[in-house]
């Protein structure tokens, strides 16, 4: 499934100019087809490996995006220093750990293997601002009551102005109706078995989908006060235990400007529907030996993160924890199609168990109308989310 975040916005966009678009709006099928080079480069100021990522654009009915491989990758410096990259799991890592500081101006470099080649502007780091806190609290949006978690920064200077924010949420899933046993059908018979606990308990995650800028041009300091993140009271995410990492970054005018009309177009729905189309969002990177297209935007920027952490009896105390992603109510079989009262599920649970759409609740499975059994992912959070606890999680 395609994930529609910041470089996949951008995919879609480029797809949609390169198309050639027709009278009628389906099928959506390419008919005419420009080769692109799609860049997402951010180099941060934070001491790690970097990373690019090089993508071809895709047609509207490709299923898949295809990494642009083989390329040379490699940013330079003022200083007279070369950072060269390699091709790991569908994009390029540096080979060293460095980090973007002040005062030094950077390019970054392709060259593809069928020989184009191209290059950034230079971009120099900005103005390094971190973020003064992370808050959730009780809040309401939409005459909807729930949390909302808010970003305050201050850049005194006044030289950070524009912001871009990101976010990861990590969740533990308790599965409500597990058991320590359970039915197990894989010997022809009924059999009731241990149940594994790594069934119980599980972590599910979200990234943000979205661009999120801020500027603060118009007020009278830099100062931000950010919703990035509102969830409902009745969202299962927050039932037991959450976390979310921010991140802000400091843009140039130009970074800003570019992800801007990338978030303006693709909140129009593309150049698609448009009566005219127009050209290819151009970042800073151009084509040096020829007019191959290239889009994208090689981004020099500060970061700045933080991680919190809630419970739901932290910010709701005494409250009902929202309802679970599923709905838990048990239910039978009938032994009969024509007759299933009081069970809402014909005929045989043998058929739906080892598909794993069900999971066992109560009975020895020999008699449908008195074994009972709830949604799969009731009693298994493994269908839902994942049974490895993150490294940084924290209880």
């Amino acid at each position: 499934m395609k994930n529609y975040g910041l470089y996949k916005i951008l995919i879609i966009l480029v797809a949609a100019i390169v198309f050639n678009s027709c009278s009628e709006a389906y099928p959506l099928v390419t008919n005419r087809f420009e080769d692109v080079l799609i860049v997402e480069a951010n180099l941060t100021n934070e001491l790690k490996k970097q990373e690019v990522k090089l993508t071809k654009s895709a047609k509207f009915e490709d299923e898949e995006y295809q990494p642009e491989t083989g390329a040379e990758v490699f940013i330079t410096d003022d200083a007279g220093n070369k950072y060269s990259f390699s091709e790991d799991s569908g994009k390029y890592v540096s080979s060293v750990e460095f980090q973007a500081v002040s005062n030094t101006k950077y390019q970054l470099h392709i060259n593809t293997k069928d020989g184009r080649s191209f290059a950034s502007s230079p971009e120099t780091l900005t103005t390094i601002t971190p973020m003064q806190s992370v808050v959730a609290a009780i809040e309401q949006k939409d005459d909807i009551n729930g949390v909302g978690i808010r970003i305050s920064s201050f850049d005194p200077t006044a030289t950070s102005t524009y912001y871009r924010y990101e976010y990861e949420e990590t969740y533990k899933v308790i599965a409500p109706k597990w058991l320590p046993i359970k039915l197990d059908v894989s010997t022809g018979s009924p059999v009731l078995v241990s149940n594994s606990s790594d069934t119980k308990t599980c972590y599910g995650s979200n990234k943000s989908v979205s661009l999120m800028l801020q500027n603060t041009n118009k007020l009278k300091e830099d100062r931000v006060d950010y919703l990035i993140r509102f969830i409902s009271d009745q969202d299962y995410i927050i039932t037991h235990r959450y976390s979310i990492l921010v991140r802000q970054y400091v843009e140039s005018l130009g970074a800003y400007t570019y992800y801007n009309t990338l978030n303006k177009t693709a909140a129009s729905g593309g150049t698609i529907t448009s009566p005219t189309q127009p050209g290819l969002l151009l970042g800073n990177l151009r084509s040096t030996n020829g007019d191959s297209k290239i889009s994208g935007y090689f981004d020099v920027c500060s970061v700045s993160t933080e991680r919190i952490y809630f419970n739901y009896e932290d910010l709701f105390p005494g409250k009902f924890p929202p309802p679970y992603a599923v709905d838990c109510t048990q239910f039978c079989y009938a032994e009969e199609p024509n007759n299933p009262v009081p069970c809402t599920h014909c005929c045989f649970y043998m058929q739906d168990l080892p598909r794993g759409v069900i999971t066992y609740f109560s009975g020895d499975g020999t008699n449908n109308l008195e074994t009972f059994w709830v949604d799969a992912p009731c009693g298994d959070c493994t269908k839902i989310a994942s049974n490895i606890k993150p490294p940084f999680w924290v209880d």
